[in-house]
């Protein structure tokens, strides 16, 4: 059993937790490629097991200190706060949002579970609600009054990149009275010891700082290419927009603490909190709902591109379906890994089998959506091979 707080210094010797040095420095190369062709600004990453960092560096424009914003990334610690209640027995999945928050019913809404909503088959994907109204709780029961599904519920899958956990926030909230910031805080955040992992600004803080600016690179690829590498000649409609994720620069927007992608952090720190989900660190979560949640695969429909979910209760699972790499896993994990990326490239997993958790943030917005999967197959990839599998 792992105790807290998390070890957030890299050891010394990363052979010493079972760590090649030389796929180590094959993952180095592959992480560097765009920084030394100054494409990326820069980019920071993480290896942990054990409960322990084996390898940690960060290159370009930035330092070990500095934050980066992870995007949806942030989404697996809300589930992590969701996970508490229901091992608490405060919260069903089978429930219906509507019995939780009565404002959210409205315009046939009522039979939507909690479970629907966290495995993004609600059908409120693009539902309104954004910056700067986005931060007063008011505004935010409005919306979900006017909110309306684009299908049955249950039926089908599409990514919800914010709406689906603006609900999930206001349920922490209904559950425990607290603010699910301060909830997140004081019940996961704190006792790990993760002091760079931060969602939201609470009274008494200081500025949100050091954080990396983001930036905007490449260029979008044509349809052409779309057509050649994914079968589609355009992406789809969704609110992540380059315009959109820029918004993360703005200091007040950060501060809101937007719980499908607002959370900032090191790559140590949030490779950390997979370490915590790997080995229960101090009994935090139930065991027995851990497991589920982070092994039962609730959500196979598919995706734009056909590919299935796999989605667990809030997280991602790679699968034995040769497709992890498509699902931001890279081709080296084990089936069983599990996890959520986001938007810029971030990636963020544990795996069972090896024990290793493994982070990689950059700053820089690449709007080639094609290089971008490709750099994060290959970075993920390549740390999954870091370790002796024997």
């Amino acid at each position: 059993m792992v105790t807290a707080p998390l070890s957030a210094e890299a050891v010394a010797d990363p052979a010493a937790l079972g760590f090649d040095p030389e796929a180590i420095a094959a993952l180095r190369e592959r992480a560097t490629r765009e920084i030394n062709a100054g494409l990326l600004p820069s980019c920071q990453l993480a290896l942990a097991r054990d409960g322990k960092v084996a390898w940690s560096e960060t290159f370009g424009d930035a330092t070990s200190a500095s934050r980066y914003v992870i995007f949806s990334a942030t989404k697996a610690v809300v589930a992590g706060a969701v996970w508490l209640l229901i091992g608490e027995g405060n919260l069903d999945p089978a429930e219906r949002v509507g019995d939780i928050v009565p404002e959210f019913a409205a315009n046939e809404k009522e039979t939507i579970t909690v479970e629907q909503v966290m495995l993004h088959t609600s059908g409120f994907p693009r539902a309104p609600l954004g910056p700067p109204t986005w931060g007063d709780r008011t505004h935010r029961l409005e919306a979900f009054s006017r909110w309306r599904c684009n299908w049955e519920p249950g039926t089908r899958y599409e990514y919800h990149p914010t709406s689906a956990h603006w609900v999930l926030a206001e349920i922490i909230e209904r559950r425990t009275g607290d603010d699910y910031r301060a909830f997140i805080r004081r019940r996961i955040l704190e006792p790990l010891g993760l002091r760079n992992l931060q969602l939201g600004r609470l009274p008494g803080d200081g500025p949100i700082d050091n954080v990396n600016q983001l930036t905007r690179v490449g260029e979008p690829p044509s349809a052409d290419e779309l057509e050649a590498a994914l079968g589609i000649r355009e992406m789809p409609l969704t609110d992540v927009t380059p315009e959109a994720l820029l918004g993360f620069n703005e200091p007040e927007q950060r501060e809101v603490g937007v719980p499908g992608g607002g959370g900032v952090s090191t790559a140590v720190d949030l490779a950390l909190y997979y370490q915590a989900l790997l080995h229960n660190t101090n009994d935090m979560w139930d065991p027995d709902v851990l497991s589920d949640v982070t092994s039962r695969v609730r959500n196979r429909l598919p995706d734009y591109l056909g590919i299935e979910a796999n989605r667990a209760l809030g997280v991602v699972i790679a699968g034995d379906d040769g497709k992890s790499h498509l699902r931001g896993f890279g081709h080296t994990v084990s089936p069983r890994a599990f996890g959520h990326n986001g938007a810029g490239g971030q990636i963020a997993w544990a795996d069972p089998e090896t024990g290793v958790s493994f982070c990689y943030f950059t700053n820089g917005l690449d709007e080639n959506i094609i290089r971008q999967t490709r750099r994060t197959s290959g970075i993920a990839s390549r740390a999954a091979t870091c370790v002796d599998r024997g």
